[in-house]
């Protein structure tokens, strides 16, 4: 077989694994998107102290945003009233986490994996929030980066907000004047399975298509002693791991295959959590709306504490791996190289419709002429 047809393998096998969980996870997303009032986020996001911090990083954990479309949004919430605190630990949990990375966590890694990575992303971005909070320069609203000019906001599409439901009126006077059924606001799953499988999957798709890229080309040309032989375990691959994902652009969802594929070459979970924490969080455009929306003392704060929880994250995951006295790498190894039953075949099968159906729409309007 060749190589290429290996690597169609690879990803069909990743797509295979993660599909049941990748949509139970995306339609989630879409009913906290549908459920949850944005003025209510707002609202809890401003004050002094701790609260705040701690509140905007439990908002921000299930919200699916990619590392750079949250952007926007964390500016967005700063010029209302969050403070710096509050919108470091957006900007830190929201891409760290999320409900369907928690879904293809436990498809491609283990249960261990699927509950220590948001909690540890939940504590990071409390950590660091408060960092910051403690020598962020608290900017007034007209110095603040425009929403519109954030640095990093077209690396990937914005991510559209429903369409507010057109109201209708009541009227008993004559049949005639009940709604059709177009007309008729649609209910609440209707509306958050059009957001999960629309918007917010169109805004993903692309960071997925990487990693699922990058996944497969790490299992068919990594060695498999390439970590432990070439690269020691421990501290060296898990200060190597915060180098690489420092300036990557990639959601939480989309690095889980790529740790999955690490530790099948054998990768220890610790140096696999660094990863998956400090990947999604820093990246080059979020480094520059930090410094613009909080300041230079409130950049280094951030991201030293990034750098420093990351590390004590990747620290206790090891230990608990060694505790339990867990086979490091098995699970990762079995998931990418298992088979699924029906269910997860048909999830492939629809999840590989989705993917193609948007990357198809996205190249259509790169493509299409500008308007007159």
């Amino acid at each position: 077989m060749s190589w290429t047809a290996d690597w169609f393998r690879e990803v069909w096998t990743i797509l295979v694994a993660s599909g049941p969980y990748l949509l139970v996870g995306f339609f989630i997303a879409g009913l906290l998107e549908v459920l949850i009032p944005k003025t209510w986020i707002r609202r809890h996001l401003g004050g002094k102290g701790w609260i705040p911090v701690a509140k905007a990083a439990l908002v921000g954990a299930p919200i699916p945003l990619c590392s750079c479309s949250v952007i926007p949004t964390a500016a967005q919430l700063r010029r209302e009233g969050a403070s710096p605190g509050a919108t470091a630990a957006f900007l830190i949990a929201t891409p760290e986490t999320g409900v369907d990375s928690i879904g293809i966590s436990y498809a491609l890694l283990d249960p261990l994996m699927t509950i220590a990575r948001p909690v540890s992303a939940i504590v990071t971005a409390i950590g660091a929030g408060l960092a910051v909070g403690r020598v962020a320069e608290d900017q007034p609203p007209s110095d603040m980066l425009p929403l519109e000019a954030s640095p990093g906001a077209d690396c990937c599409s914005e991510l559209p907000q429903p369409e507010p439901e057109p109201p209708v009126e009541e009227s008993c006077s004559h049949p005639a004047d009940v709604p059709s059924a177009a007309q008729r606001p649609r209910s609440v799953l209707a509306r958050a399975a059009a957001y999960a499988y629309g918007p917010l999957m169109a805004d993903l798709t692309p960071w997925f298509l990487v990693g699922f890229a990058l996944s497969a080309t790490l299992a068919l040309t990594v060695p498999a002693d390439f970590f432990g032989e070439v690269v020691p375990g421990g501290l060296p691959a898990m200060l190597m791991m915060l180098v690489a994902g420092l300036p990557l652009y990639v959601c939480a969802t989309a690095s889980t295959p790529i740790a999955a594929a690490l530790i099948a070459k054998g990768l220890d979970p610790a140096a696999a959590m660094v990863f998956l924490l400090a990947g999604p969080a820093t990246n080059v455009a979020t480094i520059g709306v930090v410094h613009k929306l909080l300041g230079r003392p409130a950049l280094v704060a951030y991201l030293l504490s990034i750098a420093l929880f990351s590390l004590a994250a990747g620290g206790v995951v090891g230990e608990l791996y060694g505790w339990l006295d867990l086979p490091l790498g098995s699970s990762a190894l079995q998931h990418v190289h298992g088979k699924g039953g029906p269910i997860a075949f048909a999830s492939g099968v629809v999840l590989t419709a989705l993917f193609a159906w948007h990357t198809l729409a996205l190249a259509r309007r790169r493509l299409a002429p500008p308007a007159a």
